[in-house]
């Protein structure tokens, strides 16, 4: 299923094929920064470059043999060269290959995902404006609350997208380093100078202070940054899912053409995308667990991460690809229904309006404690007994007093609630994220 939704190139990029790859690209950078200062002869490199050949078929066969991935990677890439395979991973252990080709593959995958970022928010802004006048009620504890907009609701997400887009970005600038550094990350054997001219060719940082491997903090900050993005997902898809239910009706995801919702009850049109998002988002904090536990290494490393790495990072990215992709496809294929949110508005028989009520009665009694007994006794009758609001109001002296039948009225409107939208709109879109060109 996922398969069908994400871009092949991020499976390649995780494949072995695509992993080996790029670990010729780490070897081929490096010997062209020992020829550059004199450690290897010169050509060295160009010739390498011309003959180098590696298939994960043949270093899966040496493997099964030599039992490290790294010697059997260097021994394939080796039958294909001549005198200058001498140089080949000189002064380097495997992690100096394996952590900065992970920064290569890491770098990679984040194109793609910020991509789908922001296509995302042009949608969330486009919903934003276009329905900001469109009047519903607001929820909380799962109770009605007080009128907004769905405009407003759609403004919500954008801004929380945009603080997620932003974290991962940090996040991934945080992973965009590698190590050429030695077996404890000394530099022993290399000047630290040849170590930031290869990592340069290769358009990644040196990890200022490594052991054997670059720390797994930053990965970990890499994964909780995705699994805090699903989560923020998920929180959209569950808050459509209450929308869409029978009794709601107010927002539905998109139905295909075709599309059956139900083996049994043919009028089911359920909502599959929103609860599908919302069961997959486990799945990335389970990753980002997993991810913590892998900070804690022996000394200077042991490989209990590395198992692990090996399913959760291209997990986490695959599946974060996909979870955004499916949230774009609802977002922008959205039904929203108004006049629902408008009949829906009203079910409470005016009981939203209360803390406007309660504001201008105190104001004009000069009591808040004589206003919100009053307030609430005609809200408490009205869930219990049933009428209007305003009729329950009217009924008390106080009410009649200080407000009357017509200002009563009138803190009734609901579009009152809205006024202050424009600032709100002017300061959640002023970073406009979704435009900023690639950093």
């Amino acid at each position: 299923m996922i398969s069908r939704y994400t871009r092949p190139e991020l499976g390649e990029l995780f494949s072995d094929d695509g992993r080996y790859a790029i670990w010729l690209e780490v070897e081929l950078a490096h010997l062209d920064t020992l020829e550059r200062c004199g450690i290897a002869p010169a050509g060295t490199g160009a010739e390498a470059r011309q003959r180098a050949r590696v298939s994960a078929a043949r270093v899966e066969e040496l493997e099964a043999e030599l039992n490290h991935d790294v010697i059997a990677f260097l021994t394939a890439v080796g039958e294909s060269l001549g005198a200058e395979k001498a140089w080949l991973h000189y002064g380097m252990t495997s992690s100096d290959l394996t952590d900065t080709a992970l920064g290569i593959q890491l770098g990679r995958a984040r194109g793609p995902i910020q991509a789908s970022l922001r296509r995302i928010g042009a949608a969330l802004r486009e919903l934003a404006e276009r329905h900001r006048g469109t009047l519903m009620v607001g929820r909380t504890h799962g109770v009605h609350a007080e009128p907004i907009s769905f405009g407003y609701k759609m403004l919500t997400w954008y801004a929380e997208l945009g603080r997620q887009e932003a974290r991962l970005q940090r996040a991934f600038d945080g992973v965009a380093c590698g190590k050429i550094s030695g077996a404890v990350g000394t530099a022993a054997h290399l000047d630290p100078a040849l170590e930031t001219e290869t990592l340069g060719r290769l358009g990644l940082r040196a990890e200022p202070a490594a052991t054997q491997v670059v720390p797994r903090d930053r990965h970990a900050e890499l994964l909780f940054s995705l699994a805090n993005l699903g989560a923020s997902l998920e929180r959209f898809a569950v808050e459509l899912r209450h929308l869409q239910r029978t009794e709601v009706r107010e927002a539905e995801e998109p139905f295909g053409r075709g599309q059956k919702g139900s083996s049994a009850m043919p009028h089911k049109r359920n909502p599959i995308l929103g609860e599908r998002i919302a069961g997959l988002a486990r799945l990335l904090r389970a990753n980002a667990h997993a991810a913590l536990e892998n900070v804690a290494l022996w000394h200077e490393r042991d490989i209990s991460h590395s198992s692990v790495e090996r399913v959760i990072l291209p997990d986490s990215l695959i599946l974060t690809d996909y979870l955004l992709d499916r949230f774009r496809h609802v977002i922008e294929n959205l039904r929203v229904f108004p006049q629902n949110m408008r009949r829906n508005l009203d079910l409470t028989r005016g009981l939203i309006y209360s803390q406007r009520v309660l504001l201008e009665l105190a104001t004009a009694c000069g009591s808040r404690e004589d206003a919100y007994r009053v307030v609430q006794a005609a809200a408490m009758e009205t869930w219990e007994e049933g009428g209007t609001f305003e009729e329950r109001l009217l009924r008390d002296p106080l009410v009649q007093q200080h407000l009357g039948k017509e200002r009563l009225a009138a803190l009734m409107d609901p579009t009152w609630y809205l006024r202050h939208l424009d600032p709100l709109y002017a300061r959640a879109l002023a970073s406009r994220w979704e435009e900023q060109a690639d950093t």
